[in-house]
Parts: C-alpha cells; structure tokens; sequence
C-alpha cells in the first residue's frame, strides 16, 4: 500500500509561510514515495471557522501547485463519528464531566498557586485543577440537567494504568532534538478535554480519528505538536486504532524567533501573492527545494 500523508488546516484565519512549509514537505514526501496526499478541513471551532478562511486555503494551496484528492473530509460534517469514540472511552469509565468556567479554573489555578507553582502542561497552560471526577453520579445528572455547560475530561490516571508504557518513533526531531524510540508522557497534560457540551470533540480526539479513518500512515506536522503525541498514542491505543509514522519538523519563525500566527500579515500568503511572490520564491523562503530528490524540509 502505498504511503498516505495529509495537510490539516483549520479555517480560523489565512494561511502563512509556516502552512506553507508544511503543506509543500508533505505533498513533496508524498510524491517522491509514490503515496497520496490528503487535505483535511479541521472546522471544529464553529465561532471562529469560516467559510471565507476554508476557501482561501483551497485558493492559496492550488496557486503553491499543491493538488489533492476529493472530497474532502470536513470536521464539522463527522461529529457523529466523534461522540460514538467519546461513548466508548465513558463506557470504560475514562471519561467524567467537569462543569467549572474557563474563569472559575483560572482563579483555582490563581489560588493553589498563591502557595506554591501549579504543573502545566508542554503548551504552558495549567493541568485541571478541579474536583469534578469525585463528583456523585446523582450531582452530575443534576447538573447536566439543569444545562450548565460541561467539559468531557479523560481520566488521565486511569487511560494510563490500561495502556502501561507507550512511546512512538520520531524521524523527525523534537523540540530538543528529540529523535528515534521517545516515550509518551501522557500525564504531563493531565485530564485533557475530549468533548465539550456544545461541542462533541476536541482537536486531540478527531485528529486521531480522522487520521485512522483516512489510512494516514505519515503524520507530518510542526515541532509544536511535538508532545501532543503523547495524548495521541494513549488514545489511539485505548481506540484501538493503528499507529502513523511521526515526523515532526522545524517551524517557520518571525524576525523576532516567535511561531508564525495567522495574524502576521507580513508572511500570509495572500498578501505575499498580491506582491508578485511566485511559489518557486515561497519554496525559497521556506527552504525547500524544487528538486524532489532533495525533499529534506530541514526537519
């Protein structure tokens, strides 16, 4: 079978020279391995998806030379697949709902914190600090009842005492030149959300769903993600659904050293194309060759 890569934006803003890197080294590895390239639509954010932003990247990536196969799988269009995942991690009993606002955990965190540091997850942000999983079954009813907005959570603990020791091989490189055999460390995130009420996935949950649904065998993405492998492996092996390959790769920085965000108009590829830039002076300025033999990206 041949190797299937993918390219996963989501619709929340305009593609820059960071999506740029990205789509071209999976479209490059995918040709030069005789394998398929996916294009994924993550639209799960319905407040800041739009249809104008999922457009542009249907624009942007066809004027790179970028080609792709159809239809394309949307997000939006398959939550139903999501809860049906959701379902059955709760009926293992990993999955309790927490009912705190994102301000009431802020002033936990700011509590707890008053005394002593409070863990953080590789992204920065603060584990859950709450005690909603001792919750009574009757409360949480009660609660759900009444329509307070909820969070799922994944009992972190307990995925983890079922899936002992994981790890993935990296043929990329880490943050910290992290490469080869990496084990997973799941518990640094904590109790991640996997669904909220009015939302019935989360970026970690779909992603390995979708990934597994596709066939996807090579997960190419940013250094960023790096660690988001871990909660991907727990979950793929408690779904049982199959490993990719994972090859995470540099990312493309500001004068300044910070990530490219969607909102650095100076390296969005609308306003680069409205300059007269060509795709052969993006692949420049992002490093890639037009020679497929050289296809490196400089992971």
């Amino acid at each position: 079978m041949p190797p299937v890569f993918r390219f996963a934006p989501s619709p929340n803003g305009y593609l820059h020279l960071g999506h740029a890197y990205s789509a071209l080294l999976n479209f490059d590895l995918a040709r030069r391995a005789g394998g398929r390239f996916l294009l994924r639509i993550e639209d799960i954010d319905a407040t800041r998806c739009r249809p104008e932003f999922e457009a542009a990247i249907y624009e942007d990536l066809a004027w790179l030379g970028i080609a792709w196969e159809t239809p394309v799988r949307r997000q939006s269009e398959h939550f139903a697949r999501y809860r049906e995942a959701v379902e059955l991690l709760s009926a293992m009993g990993l999955v309790y709902p927490s009912f705190e606002s994102r301000a009431e955990i802020a002033r936990m965190v700011a509590d707890r914190e008053a005394t002593a540091p409070w863990p953080r997850d590789p992204d920065g942000a603060p584990l859950y600090p709450g005690a909603a999983q001792s919750l009574p079954a009757a409360e949480r009813s009660r609660l759900i009842g009444q329509g307070i907005p909820y969070a799922l959570r994944l009992d972190m603990e307990a995925a983890r005492a079922r899936a002992n020791q994981l790890t993935w091989v990296e043929h990329g490189e880490g943050p910290h030149g992290e490469t080869g055999v990496i084990r997973a460390q799941p518990e640094a995130w904590g109790d991640v959300i996997l669904a909220r009420k009015e939302t019935p996935t989360s970026y970690h949950l779909s992603v390995v769903i979708d990934d597994a649904l596709q066939g996807v065998t090579d997960v190419v993405r940013g250094r960023d993600l790096f660690w988001s492998t871990s909660v991907h492996r727990v979950l793929q092996f408690l779904l049982g659904i199959p490993e990719p390959a994972y090859r995470h790769h540099r990312l493309i920085e500001d004068a300044s050293g910070e990530k490219l965000s969607k909102s650095t108009q100076a390296t969005g590829l609308r306003e680069l194309r409205g300059r007269g830039v060509t795709p052969s002076e993006v692949r420049r300025f992002v490093g890639l060759s037009d020679d497929l033999r050289n296809t490196t990206g400089g992971c």
